[in-house]
């Protein structure tokens, strides 16, 4: 069996090594950069950190996200099976303890002897062995990426993604806090913290007139709309707080509540809490200044502060064949959201197809491709498919095909993609599976 290179030990990089490894018997040399060298928004050198939230966002079946994970785990993921072994609570959101999860992803990686893991930067196309995964991250840059741009002859692209600050259970007022989940009174998930008209004014005002870091090297800047900071939020309105992260909507029928801070546990021993949608960009101290006004965090301790960092992506349609493969590198296979997707189960999904579709290639023959029906066959095709300005896409029910007849009721209409969904992975499953015995073989 072939020995593959994986360039980049996060969340697709990961994935891809398990894949190859668990399903194909290929021996895999996982090629991380840290800690010898670190990125901006990176804390450790473990494997498949997570930098931003601690969610994976919603396992329910009626969300797009919820039918991917399902698929996901299908395909056996190592990312989705780690992560609902180290959650914590989140209602029907798949939250972890994001220590305990890079752990567990990497010690289960370190169970196959096939898997080595070297600790050293990868820095020209000459020091891989081909065939090869680049999972770098959105974060790339340096002598490897700049060799590869020359090769594509396309420039990179930007856009903005940024963290949200963490603060230390103990110093939250609880009595200015309640327990509960949208939609659901009996549920005591997340932490919330209500404001009233008054208190939401006086904060979104300071809000908006914080200052914030310069963004330096940045050459222009573009927000991805589904990870706006909170203070770019405030800023297109008085309302649109109200009606995005701060909505009180499922959590309160108190008339006298203006808006809600949601608080999600960071870790298994509620330590710690991440303020849900609060990605910033503001300085630190207008950190500790503007959201110490918030009731409730008065005397907030900070554990982890938000903050701006850059996102790379790549225009796939033009520079990846549907194997997601560069055109003009053949044998170099990408992963992550270097492709265009955007979330964690995103970039995981594209480290499994790149791994099965590179097995393929090795066995010289080709992996059927997923049905646009499923959640992880639409993003595959959304990959390729040519588009005026290509920018980061989540699983979303709106790259699926339509349903062959209308269903007005919403939830309704979400279940019948779900079933859809669900109908058309055993065919796809049988066929990847004779597949990869006629690799093993």
């Amino acid at each position: 069996m072939a020995i593959i290179d994986i360039i980049g030990g996060g969340l697709a990089g990961c994935e891809a090594a398990w894949q190859l490894c668990r399903r194909t018997g290929h021996c895999v040399r996982l090629r991380e950069m840290r800690p010898l060298r670190k990125t901006p928004a990176h804390k450790t050198g473990n494997l498949a950190e997570l930098v931003c939230s601690n969610s994976l966002h919603s396992e329910n079946i009626t969300t797009a996200s919820g039918i991917l994970k399902r698929e996901l785990l299908e395909l056996d993921s190592l990312i989705i099976s780690s992560a609902m072994s180290c959650r914590v609570r989140a209602g029907s959101s798949l939250s972890v303890d994001r220590a305990l999860f890079s752990e567990t992803v990497e010690s289960r990686l370190k169970t196959i002897p096939r898997i080595e893991i070297l600790r050293s930067p990868v820095d020209s196309i000459s020091d891989i062995s081909f065939p090869a995964i680049l999972a770098t991250g959105p974060l790339f840059e340096g002598p490897l990426f700049q060799e590869i741009m020359s090769k594509v002859g396309e420039e990179k692209l930007y856009f903005y993604d940024a963290v949200s600050p963490t603060v230390s259970a103990e110093s939250i007022d609880m009595d200015k806090a309640f327990w509960g989940n949208r939609y659901d009174e009996s549920g005591q998930d997340y932490l919330n913290l209500p404001l009233t008209a008054e208190q939401y004014q006086f904060f979104r005002e300071a809000l908006v007139k914080a200052e914030t870091w310069p963004l330096k090297d940045f050459e222009r800047s573009i927000f991805f709309e589904s990870c706006l900071p909170v203070e770019e939020i405030a800023r297109r309105g008085e309302e649109t707080l109200c009606f995005g992260p701060l909505r009180p909507v499922g959590l309160t029928r108190d008339r006298r509540i203006k808006a809600v801070i949601q608080l999600r546990l960071e870790d298994g021993l509620a330590s710690a809490f991440n303020l849900v949608g609060f990605q910033t960009n503001l300085l630190i101290n207008e950190q500790k200044r503007v959201f110490r006004m918030i009731p409730g965090l008065e005397k907030a301790e900070f554990l982890r502060f938000g903050k701006m960092h850059r996102n790379t992506y790549l225009n796939s349609p033009l520079l990846l064949n549907r194997f997601l493969e560069f055109k003009d590198i053949p044998g170099l296979f990408l992963a992550g959201q270097l492709t265009g997707v955007e979330g964690y189960c995103e970039s995981a999904a594209t480290g499994l197809c790149s791994a099965l579709f590179l097995a393929s290639r090795l066995a010289g023959c080709e992996l059927p491709m997923l049905p646009d029906e499923t959640m992880l066959g639409s993003l595959l095709r959304f990959l390729r498919t040519p588009q005026k300005r290509f920018m980061p896409m989540n699983s979303s029910f709106g790259l699926l095909p339509p349903l062959p007849g209308r269903i007005r009721d919403k939830k309704q209409r979400k279940l019948a993609f779900a079933e859809r969904s669900e109908n058309c992975m055993p065919e796809f499953i049988r066929s990847l599976n004779q597949m990869l015995r006629q690799i093993r073989d």
